[in-house]
């Protein structure tokens, strides 16, 4: 079995708090490129305050976008009551994020408006801001 092995000059040698900040973000947006799409299946377990668990089964699919920002797609699959929810985010390198989430019992598309995104997403811990990909140029 073979490994590849990659190594980055990354230092932080005589910069500020500030400028440190900002090259480790940019290093990390830098090695993020060129993944492409991805899939994946998840698994979010919600308890309440009594400990009584709540598990919600969902599917994933992320795009990468050449300059811009990545494009996602969550299905949730169980329990029935979410059954066919459905939430897609377009993120953007400067403009805000197109959200929309569709709710199968009202047959019906929202619009996730950005005063809107730091709300729950689907009674999690989680805010609609949380599920777009991370733009430097937002900051």
């Amino acid at each position: 079995m073979s490994g590849v092995s990659a190594q980055a000059e990354f230092s932080l040698e005589g910069l500020s708090a500030e400028q440190q900040g900002l090259a480790i973000a940019k290093e990390r947006k830098a090695r993020d490129l060129g993944w492409g799409d991805s899939t994946s299946s998840v698994i979010m377990t919600l308890r309440n305050a009594q400990g009584e668990e709540s598990i919600r089964e969902m599917r994933m699919k992320s795009l990468e976008v050449a300059n811009d920002g990545d494009k996602g797609l969550t299905i949730f699959d169980t329990p029935k009551d979410v059954k066919g929810t459905a939430f897609l985010n377009f993120s953007h390198i400067e403009k805000s994020d197109d959200q929309w989430l569709y709710l199968p019992a009202l047959k019906r598309v929202k619009r996730i408006s950005s005063r809107n995104k730091s709300g729950p997403f689907m009674g999690s811990e989680f805010a609609y801001e949380d599920l777009s990909s991370f733009e430097i140029e937002k900051y």
